[in-house]
């Protein structure tokens, strides 16, 4: 029970530092709510990679994009268009859906899904106790 409070409190927290670190070298700022999506975002891939272990990486990526472009839909209704706090705005993004979801971020999106792919993978053999010995995945 305690490992798996920790694991989790630990993905989290890998997700929420590191999205609001991108974030700030992508736009120069962030918003306390994408450090909350950004740590949901990395728990749930990590779970939904561990799931489906065996697909292969485009695969993951989509599922990954699609992932994020949903938190991403939920969060912006709730803070952007129930909460007026205007954190983002993609109107004038080409295919957006009520400014809070557009077509370009969720290709972005895939493509991020490819690094947190590797790293909830690394993460995994770490809690599992294996490791990677030239391109082998070895029991402890």
């Amino acid at each position: 029970m305690k490992q798996k409070l920790w694991l989790e409190t630990r993905l989290f927290l890998i997700g929420s530092i590191g999205y609001s670190l991108l974030e700030i070298l992508w736009r120069g700022f962030t918003h306390w709510t994408m450090a909350v999506t950004g740590g949901f975002c990395f728990s749930a891939l990590y779970f939904l990679n561990r799931r489906y272990e065996s697909a292969p990486l485009w695969r993951k990526c989509l599922n990954g994009s699609l992932l994020i472009t949903a938190a991403e839909l939920v969060v912006g209704c709730i803070v952007n268009l129930g909460l007026h706090w205007q954190v983002w705005d993609y109107s004038k993004m080409p295919l957006n859906l009520w400014g809070q979801i557009c077509l370009p971020y969720t290709g972005l999106w895939f493509l991020l899904s490819m690094p947190i792919c590797f790293l909830t993978r690394l993460i995994r053999m770490q809690v599992e106790g294996k490791a990677f010995t030239k391109g082998k995945v070895l029991s402890k």
